[in-house]
């Protein structure tokens, strides 16, 4: 791949957690040059680790384990790293100056929170008129709930998708991963290669704003119109409301499962046939509306078959007759899994003297290749002098300066 889609682009990131750092991931994968700039406690302190990042790449924290964190490894590939204290004026000049020469700066701070350390657009468009600006407040900058503390398992719940999962109505369940994180990091990625086009046309930069909650609610719309129509929506557990049989059901061994829909005639009755020893009439729920009032007993049915098979195998037989299936896979079983290895999705990669990690990939490849994935995540303040030299020409004499006046670090304080 000669030239990535992004290459040339310069992203000053701000971002934090998950949404934001995903977006930016996104972004280095496909070329841009994203320089993360940290706080000097962004990652915890050098005697107590940040709490919430207490797994290690290798499995130890050893000695520098703000450099081992699982989680920041794998959202920050693909960036340039440099660690500057905001709270000492020449820091923040040079986030400013960074800013300057930068076509977007991304953060994802509560609402309002970069203006107060005068970080805003504002200010920002102001120093640099081209600017695309990205905000990701989780509630938006506005509004009721704006000053409310944001973090992705409280604000799924409120796009309704809590009210949806489940087995029933007296257990609802959030999906445990805070998808509304992920979905506003897509949202954010995709909005700022929006934004470039849109500059590109109209030589304007501007701000943009995303509300996790909002992109969350974005990605419901189909239960929403249910809603307006008088429909009873409710925690269906793994059926669907309108196929049968459709489901999760057990499988060979302990805690295996195969997922089965059927959402035609057609495959209704290609799984009719590999399994036709289980019914007692050929025409036994021909009928979708009888299969529908009957799907209590399918799945039994069907549970009866299915728990005496390995669940790949399965999978395979199911998918050779046209019945939509898959086994469900435990995080061996895709780390492992042939078809992704065959198409390279996972991303090997080693920091400086830890072993190599396989990292999730960028689910999209350009002409039918998939972009390189070169930078593992930097280490703290990694990138520092680089950096600095690179997008701003600044001087040794000078970023010695920057050293002593503690703006500049490349190690968390104790």
């Amino acid at each position: 791949m000669s030239r990535q889609p992004l290459q040339g682009v310069r992203i000053v990131d701000l971002t934090h957690v998950w949404a934001g750092p995903l977006a930016t991931r996104m972004l280095g994968d496909l070329g841009a040059d994203i320089v993360k700039v940290e706080a000097p406690l962004a990652r915890g302190s050098a005697a107590v680790p940040a709490i919430g990042q207490g797994l290690w790449v290798g499995g130890e924290a050893g000695e520098d384990s703000w450099n081992r964190q699982s989680l920041f490894t794998k959202l920050n590939r693909s960036k340039r790293g440099v660690c500057v204290d905001l709270k000492v004026a020449s820091g923040k000049e040079t986030v400013l100056e960074l800013i300057r020469v930068a076509d977007v700066v991304i953060e994802n701070f509560s609402a309002n929170a970069l203006d107060r350390l005068g970080l805003g657009y504002e200010t920002l468009s102001s120093i640099n008129p081209d600017i695309i600006y990205v905000s990701m407040p989780g509630y938006g900058s506005s509004g009721p709930y704006s000053g409310l503390t944001a973090f992705g398992p409280s604000v799924e719940p409120m796009t309704g998708l809590g009210a949806l999962m489940g087995y029933s109505k007296t257990e609802p369940r959030n999906t445990a991963m805070a998808l509304v994180d992920a979905i506003g990091g897509v949202s954010a990625a995709s909005a700022v290669v929006t934004a470039l086009n849109h500059r590109k046309d109209t030589g304007r930069g501007g701000c943009i704003e995303l509300s996790l909650h909002e992109a969350g609610v974005s990605f419901f719309g189909d239960f929403l119109v249910d809603h307006q129509l008088g429909a009873q929506c409710e925690p269906m557990g793994n059926a669907h409301p309108g196929y049968a049989p459709h489901g999760i059901y057990p499988s060979r061994g302990d805690d295996e499962w195969i997922a089965i829909a059927c959402p035609s005639q057609e495959t209704w009755r290609n799984l009719r046939s590999l399994t036709a020893d289980l019914w007692d009439d050929p025409q036994q729920f021909h009928d979708p509306v009888d299969r529908m009032a009957n799907r209590s007993l399918i799945d039994d049915k069907l549970s009866s078959w299915t728990k005496k098979q390995d669940k790949h195998e399965l999978a395979r037989q199911l998918q050779a007759a046209a019945v939509p299936a898959g086994a469900v896979n435990t995080a061996p079983d895709f780390m492992e899994d042939r078809h992704l290895l065959e198409r390279g999705y996972w991303v090997d990669l080693a920091l400086a003297g830890q072993p190599g990690v396989r990292y999730p990939g960028l689910p999209i490849s350009l002409n039918n290749e998939k972009p390189p994935h070169g930078r593992a995540a930097p280490k703290f303040g990694e990138h520092n002098r680089e950096v600095l030299e690179e997008w701003l020409g600044t001087s040794e004499e000078q970023l010695d300066t920057l050293v002593s006046q503690g703006a500049l670090l490349d190690r968390p304080p104790d």
